[in-house]
């Protein structure tokens, strides 16, 4: 009976723990719900960055090709800067050619003047000498003969050259060699010295020159050394200096080129070269892979002498060295 009694008790407390099954599944709803929004919400994330990134690389891609374009575009006007550069530095080369041409064409002109100059002093002298003896009543030929109004007798006597002196060993005249025939003493001057036996400047100068032009280098080389050591102080000793260096600079010897265009500037400074040697000592240094001291030399150049052709040349190299980098 008890047993009767408790079931109905254990029935109930039984239904106040079990949950009801209709506010389960509204959870389960519910949940569910929020589950399929947000894997609609991550789908439309998915699709808007999906968008997004289409978007970029559409831009990426845009970006590419112009960059592409421009670097055509750049290595286009690389190529006619350097084109530009290659066809200015010849016509540089050209103008400073023309320019040396003239330079060398006034040496020349300058050493044929001072040929003049010498020969018009001379031909001054000579007439200065002939004016003095008319001035003392001596005739210029030397010949004293009988004055006016006197008749000497002819001499019928055939002329007869007086013979050579010809100098024993021991410094005496050979025997039979006349005692009037004049000997030499030791009050005769003493010998030049061997600047005063060296040919005139000029003329060295333009035999120099001459073999330059006709590319004997060799000779021209010696000749030009020549002209330095008999007439270190002459302005044409600087041109000799220039011109040395030429001939090195041809031959491919940049550094003995670059010190004789260093005498130039250093020991001529007013030579008619200086803005010259100035351009081919920078180009010599730039042949020797010293980029740095000859772009300083070209700077240089434009600096003292701005607006000639040798400053032009300079910024055509300078600008071609930049293009080349």
């Amino acid at each position: 009976m008890k047993l009767i009694r408790l079931a109905p008790v254990a029935l109930l407390t039984c239904s106040l723990f079990v949950p009801p099954a209709f506010a389960v599944n509204k959870d389960m709803v519910q949940l569910q719900t929020q589950v399929q929004a947000l894997q609609d919400a991550v789908a439309r994330l998915q699709q808007a960055n999906d968008e997004r990134m289409g978007v970029l690389r559409d831009l990426v891609q845009q970006t590419a090709d112009s960059v592409n374009r421009m670097s055509v575009t750049v290595d286009g006007l690389h190529k006619q800067m350097t084109t530009s550069a290659e066809a200015q530095s010849g016509k540089s080369d050209q103008i400073n050619s023309q320019v040396q041409a003239l330079n060398d064409a006034l040496d020349e002109l300058k050493a044929r003047l001072g040929r003049m100059e010498k020969s018009l002093t001379d031909v001054q002298n000579q007439q200065q000498s002939i004016n003095a003896k008319l001035d003392n009543g001596v005739p210029s030929g030397g010949n004293t003969t009988a004055p006016a109004g006197t008749n000497p007798a002819p001499d019928m006597t055939p002329y007869t050259p007086p013979a050579p002196v010809v100098p024993s060993r021991k410094g005496k005249p050979a025997p039979g060699t006349p005692m009037t025939q004049t000997q030499p003493t030791t009050d005769a001057p003493a010998a030049q010295p061997v600047a005063d036996a060296a040919p005139p400047v000029a003329d060295l100068y333009q035999t120099a020159y001459g073999d330059y032009v006709a590319a004997k280098y060799a000779l021209a080389s010696a000749e030009f050394s020549r002209v330095i050591q008999y007439y270190p102080d002459n302005a044409l000793a600087g041109n000799a200096n220039f011109y040395l260096g030429e001939i090195d600079y041809r031959a491919g010897k940049f550094p003995t080129a670059i010190k004789f265009y260093d005498k130039v500037l250093e020991q001529y400074p007013g030579n008619n070269k200086t803005a010259l040697s100035h351009l081919h000592k920078g180009y010599a240094l730039i042949a020797t892979r010293q980029e740095a001291a000859g772009a300083r030399e070209l700077r240089a150049l434009i600096a003292r002498y701005p607006g000639t052709p040798e400053a032009n040349q300079a910024k055509a190299k300078l600008n071609g060295l930049k293009a080349s980098r």
